[in-house]
């Protein structure tokens, strides 16, 4: 069953993200994942109670474990701490019930 992961990202700096991208991008590829979409897309407000983060990502994975093996990967924790440098994150993972 699919899953996809969806990331608000509030970037506070962007001294992070020319490192980030490839390695994080070669991690999801690894572990079955395709970005749905990112960079390059435009938010539009339908309806938001808060103010819309800087960047949203959606990734889709086969599986539930394929989306958390790409996030507990030992590679991306290096990752994580980068963006953390730069952004705060709200990321969650959608599965079907």
């Amino acid at each position: 069953m699919a899953a996809y992961i969806v990331a608000q990202l509030d970037v506070k700096n962007t001294n992070w993200q020319k490192e980030y991208g490839p390695k994080a991008g070669a991690l999801v590829q690894k572990h079955g994942g395709k970005v749905l979409a990112g960079v390059g897309y435009t938010l539009d407000r339908l309806e938001v109670n808060r103010e819309l983060p800087s960047v949203m990502f959606i990734l889709a994975f086969p599986s539930l474990e394929q989306a958390k093996a790409w996030y507990n990967d030992p590679e991306y924790a290096p990752m994580i701490h980068l963006r953390q440098t730069g952004a705060d994150a709200d990321i969650v993972v959608l599965t079907e019930s």
